[in-house]
Order: C-alpha cells, then sequence, then structure tokens
C-alpha cells in the first residue's frame, strides 16, 4: 500500500531520540486499543500557607512532572494509533479495490471458460 504520512505526524507519534513511529509496522495489542475507564477526580484539598513547606513543593514539583510526563504518553500513543488507524484504513480500501479487480478478472476468466466448452465441449 502506497502510505506516505505526514512527516508532522509522524513526529508527534514518535518518541525523539528513537526509532520513527512507522504505521506499517506497529501493532496495537487488544489491551493497549481497549477503552479506559473514566476516573473521577479526587477532590483538590486546600493546603493554608503556612503547611507548604519545602518537602510540600517538592511534592508538588514531582507530581506535576509525572502528570506531564503521563499526559504526554498518552498523548503519544493517542497520536500512534490515529495514524495506524489511517494507514489501515487506506490499506483495507486498497485491499477492497484489488478483490474487485480480481473478481472482475475472474468473471472474464469465466466468461471465456464458457464460450470455450460451449464451442469445444467441456473440459
Amino acid at each position: 500500500v502506497g502510505y506516505e504520512p505526514d512527516p508532522a505526524d509522524l513526529a508527534l507519534s514518535s518518541i525523539p531520540g528513537q526509532e520513527m513511529f512507522d504505521p506499517r509496522k506497529r501493532k496495537f495489542s487488544e489491551e493497549e486499543l481497549k477503552p479506559q475507564p473514566m476516573i473521577k477526580k479526587a477532590r483538590k484539598v486546600f493546603i493554608p500557607d503556612d503547611l507548604k513547606d519545602d518537602k510540600y513543593w517538592a511534592r508538588r514539583r514531582k507530581n506535576n512532572m509525572a502528570a506531564k510526563r503521563s499526559r504526554d504518553a498518552r498523548r503519544l500513543k493517542e497520536n500512534q494509533i490515529a495514524i495506524r488507524a489511517s494507514f489501515l484504513e487506506k490499506e483495507n480500501s486498497a485491499l477492497r479495490q484489488e478483490v474487485a479487480d480480481l473478481r472482475k478478472e475472474l468473471g472474464k476468466c469465466k466468461n471465456i471458460l464458457a464460450k470455450y466448452e460451449a464451442r469445444h465441449g467441456p473440459l
């Protein structure tokens, strides 16, 4: 299938410094494609300013970085799945066209065979 994804899309679905994402090769497991459950956020707990010490801010920084990594990983995976889906749609379309062409060719062959058998008898 002649499929060339947009380089910008590939950049958004590849991890910098690693091999470029190839939608022709990468297959996702059933587990990876399962919808994720909606998780209710916990209520924000107000922390008074007098309790915001260095330990609190260190935990906040660590949590913010973890949240960013999680969002980036999710976005990367969503981009990869979208590109793979696009590739599979194009491949599916090409295969359907190939099947249609082969059916047409089969019809012609059957027609030729029927004409031959009408003249010379069954094979």
